[in-house]
């Protein structure tokens, strides 16, 4: 028998209507995920690692390399009787074994004798033939298919069942024979699809290997990655028409590419009156509501050029320009009006509607909000050595685009809009205060850098300081999935902007001040109700106190994925959040030193003497402190040791009065070898207590040293925990 008799490539095809660009990806990945697991599951070997996920707006396909036409035959072995209870006195088979032979199918004669280390018993071996592939390929279909991740199915008809999208054909071979199947009510055949206007008649597909080709002939690429590279290069081949260079993002290309089968660009253009209006605004317009490709001129300036992805070779390709170039018009005479009656107006003019708007109701409005945010804003300036007019000014605009007309119909806009109007009219806002509107929401993902300016920056660290306070203290912080007002991105974006902008600012003392200006109505609201039903004791101090730690734990939690992102290891992370610095630019200094450590040779034993000196001090109970004794000294290692300490503690005081974390850990790693000495010859817990409590004192006083930086006993070490 041939390879190809034992194995041929596996496609399975579903036909269906449109499908949700978005979700597109996910839903082909896992339905060819689902496949392949349900043929691993049931044994039956395929060439898996090369299995290729296709789809395209109409389809979701699989097509698996080397699916074998049978499961490998299945070895059974069933115990039965231990042998001596199987046979009575006389050798003659017991009831317990008839009957366990019976129920195999055999005589007893066919049984088997095994042999363990705990006895002989009876056994039964046999071999069952394998399934036939096409008897399990449906129930692994519909499992595959039950398994998608589907939020809201749709139902069609008068039919009971439900998938994404309505179904219309169904396409399983196994090499070339059809595999009888049904999903939704569909028989399984060799009957595709291929583009909606260009190939109405079906197509025929002869077996799975050549059904890409045969939908390519039908106007359709069913590979993804194929109809992204036909998208740059129809883009590529219509940039050069016009003259300019296209921004083609890949978000927008992922969803044009789920949104054809057949892509073919188009160049279009608007009037130029309409680049009066904010770039942004009308990039977005395109990018976001017409699913179009800006295009910039060499001056890097948008143009008035733009094209749209067809998805049909259209004969008269001017029809489908004046159709593009109609459906912009109206959207970009409309940001046109907004943005002419904002400026009639002024940012500043906004303010006062800002009172009638509710932020929370134990917080008061957005207007209140920008007080506090004004005054922390103000705070935090003069700490970090900005300009705290600036910032001040800045905090009380930041909320005010937010009432302008364009950020009412493109909320995207927030925050750009504001840098535009500050910037213009008789009396503008200064430079810094203008950007600061629009980079105070940085970063606005992971992707997004922080604020550049140091007003910005004071601004979002404020800003969003007030956001997480405010809402921790009502009680609406975050839980499993729902995390309503985004406080774990703004308590990720607070700590970059710190981090990463060098603000060294006392942030938990900098929490208990936003605490301190909230409405105690706000407080009170986050305490819900006790177990008897009753509102608990409210005392301001101790909530206040509570939230503060609360908020700070919170915020440095966020930091773990950001470190991990750096591939810094949970260890070292650990090793300085056990200090709890209350600066993050301290904690970044601390952890990156750590880092720098852990690179040493003496890292993992100095780690090591750090455990046992940890565990002998809390063996010792409560802590041992005073001055050394010489006098005690009893050994040269002893000696030795608190000569390096003590040298090593003078050394170690101007490194950190000017935080050189990493000068002091590589002062501190020279300790390693007294340290060792130190334990191979000495017996720390000596019977004699004054001895005892002078050597306690030494490690007490080793362990603070290192305790400067971190608790480097939470680091990986040679010997692991003492």
């Amino acid at each position: 028998m041939s390879t190809n008799d034992r194995s041929a490539s596996l496609l399975i095809e579903i036909g269906t209507e449109e499908l949700p660009p978005k979700a597109l990806d996910a839903l082909a990945e896992a339905f060819a995920r689902g496949i392949v697991e349900g043929l691993e599951k049931n044994g039956i070997t395929s060439d898996a690692k090369n299995a290729k996920t296709y789809c395209s707006p109409r389809r979701l396909a699989v097509l698996v390399p080397a699916v074998a036409r049978d499961q490998p035959d299945q070895a059974i072995e069933r115990r039965g009787p231990a042998f001596a209870a199987g046979l009575d006195a006389d050798g003659q088979p017991t009831r317990a074994l008839s009957g366990f032979a019976a129920s195999c199918g055999v005589e007893v004669s066919a049984l088997e004798k095994l042999e363990t280390e705990k006895g002989a018993w009876f056994v039964y071996r046999a071999t069952q033939p394998g399934e036939p592939t096409a008897r399990l390929l449906p129930t692994i279909l519909a499992d595959a298919v039950k398994a998608l991740p589907i939020p809201k199915p749709m139902r069609w008809g008068d039919h009971e069942f439900a998938f994404v999208r309505p179904t219309h054909w169904l396409v399983v071979l196994h090499g070339s024979e059809i595999i009888p199947a049904e999903l939704f009510g569909l028989q399984s055949g060799r009957q595709s699809r291929g583009h909606r206007f260009h190939h109405a008649a079906p197509v025929h597909i002869a077996d799975a290997a050549s059904w890409l080709d045969a939908l390519r002939s039908a106007r359709v690429f069913a590979d993804p990655a194929e109809r992204r590279r036909r998208i740059v290069d129809e883009v590529a081949r219509v940039s050069s028409e016009v003259g300019g260079k296209p921004r083609l993002s890949a978000d927008l290309l992922d969803e044009l590419a789920n949104l054809t089968e057949w892509p073919v660009a188009i160049a279009c253009a608007f009037e130029r009156a309409f680049l009066d209006v904010p770039a942004e605004a009308l990039v977005m317009t395109m990018e976001t509501n017409q699913k179009f490709i800006p295009v910039f001129d060499a001056t890097g300036a948008l143009s008035e050029h733009f094209i749209g992805i067809a998805n049909i070779e259209s004969k008269d390709p001017a029809e489908v320009r004046k159709g593009y170039e109609r459906v912009i018009r109206p959207r970009f005479a409309d940001a046109k009006f907004f943005y002419d009656e904002d400026r009639k107006y002024g940012l500043e003019s906004f303010q006062e509607s800002l009172k009638s708007v509710t932020y929370q109701q134990s917080l008061g409005s957005v207007w209140d909000k920008c007080i506090r945010v004004a005054e922390l804003a103000r705070v935090i300036a003069n700490r970090v050595g900005a300009d705290a007019a600036l910032a001040t000014r800045a905090a009380a605009l930041c909320k005010c685009d937010l009432m302008s007309r364009m950020v009412g119909e493109f909320p995207e806009l927030q925050g750009i809009m504001g840098r535009y109007y500050a910037s213009q009219g008789d009396k503008p806002e200064p430079v810094e205060v203008a950007n600061a509107l629009d980079q105070f929401y940085r970063p606005r993902n992971a992707a997004d850098g922080i604020a550049e300016g140091r007003t910005g920056q004071v601004l979002a660290v404020a800003e969003r300081i007030d956001t997480l306070c405010a809402i921790f203290a009502v009680g609406m912080k975050p839980g499993g999935n729902k995390d309503p007002f985004a406080l774990r991105r703004a308590a990720l974006g607070l700590a970059r902007t710190l981090i990463e902008g060098g603000l060294d600012l006392d942030l938990k003392a900098q929490l208990a001040e936003a605490l301190a200006s909230l409405p105690e109505a706000a407080l009170i609201a986050g305490l819900g109700k006790g177990k008897d039903g009753k509102p608990p004791v409210f005392d301001p101090g101790s909530r206040r106190d509570e939230l503060a730690a609360e908020i700070f734990d919170f915020i440095i939690d966020r930091l773990r994925s950001y470190y991990a992102d750096q591939a810094i290891g949970s260890e070292a992370f650990e090793a300085v959040r056990a200090l709890m610095p209350s600066s993050l630019v301290d904690f970044d200094r601390r952890l990156r030193a750590v880092v720098e450590f852990t690179r040493l040779p003496q890292a993992q034993a100095l780690a090591a003497a750090n455990k046992r000196i940890g565990n002998i001090l809390r063996q010792a109970g409560a802590r041992v402190t005073g001055e050394i004794e010489n006098s005690l000294l009893e050994s040269d290692a002893e000696r030795e040791l608190v000569a390096a300490l003590a040298q090593a503690e003078s050394d170690s005081a101007p490194l950190i009065a000017c935080s050189d974390y990493v000068g002091l850990l590589q002062r501190i790693a020279s300790l390693r070898d007294p340290v060792d000495r130190y334990f191979d010859n000495v017996m720390v817990m000596a019977e004699d207590e004054a001895v005892r409590r002078n050597r306690l004192i030494v490690l007490d006083r080793l362990r603070g040293l290192f305790l400067r930086v971190a608790d480097i006993s939470l680091l990986p070490s040679a010997t692991g925990p003492a």
